[in-house]
């Protein structure tokens, strides 16, 4: 079987919703010709996602206090509950045909986290996952959440990866199941560029895929 083409697009920093038109253009694009997948590595401003399985309890932060921390707040249409974006994240945006040889919601899930372990283990990070959850856990808290959509068999959303991040954001959600989450650089106790977690990503998405990619990465929208 022929590798489908990946097309990496590392944006650096970018807002949510400029993000999320982007992806519906690309999942559009994806639909149509079922020949070219993309995969988007960003980081985004201080927001709050609210998935389908989310209460409105789950942002415990008052309207004054989101203005202050500046954090902006959307609803989505992506799985999962509350969660946290923001500086020092690595949040990565795979969209991608499963049709016809991968349409399997769990098994595809289940493949990013694979990707997201691998990377852990690229850094000597022990990672795993937990049996009824979501996401990627390590023995101090989660370093990775996954909530995603799906279109026709075209995947949106995806996972996002705690690298720098000010943990005490989380402090004003109810994430996911309400475990505790952790970051790499505090695992480490050293900062990690993004660039090199990216670099790590894209390798290990490519393998767990199978998927061939073109010859440069695009940086721009």
């Amino acid at each position: 079987m022929q590798k489908r083409r990946l097309e990496v697009r590392r944006l650096a920093r970018i807002g949510y919703a400029d993000a999320l038109a982007l992806q519906k253009e690309l999942e559009r694009s994806v639909i149509e010709n079922r020949t070219e997948d993309y995969l988007l590595l960003l980081e985004h401003p201080h927001t709050f996602t609210i998935g389908r399985r989310s209460k409105d309890a789950g942002v415990l932060a008052t309207a004054e206090v989101l203005k202050n921390l500046g954090i902006e707040v959307f609803e989505s249409d992506r799985g999962g509950k509350v969660t946290y974006h923001g500086l020092g994240q690595l949040v990565g945006y795979p969209i991608i045909s499963l049709s016809p040889d991968r349409e399997d919601v769990h098994k595809y899930v289940r493949d990013l986290e694979e990707v997201l372990i691998r990377t852990m283990a690229d850094f000597e990070i022990d990672a795993f996952r937990i049996d009824g959850l979501t996401g990627v856990h390590t023995t101090e808290g989660k370093v990775a959440a996954i909530g995603v959509h799906l279109k026709r068999w075209v995947t949106t959303h995806g996972f996002a990866l705690n690298v720098n991040t000010d943990l005490s954001y989380y402090d004003w959600i109810i994430a996911c199941e309400g475990e505790p989450v952790t970051s790499m650089d505090r695992l480490l106790g050293r900062e990690v560029h993004l660039s090199e977690v990216e670099d790590r990503i894209v390798e290990n998405f490519e393998a767990v895929f199978a998927t061939s990619r073109k010859l440069a990465d695009a940086a721009v929208i």
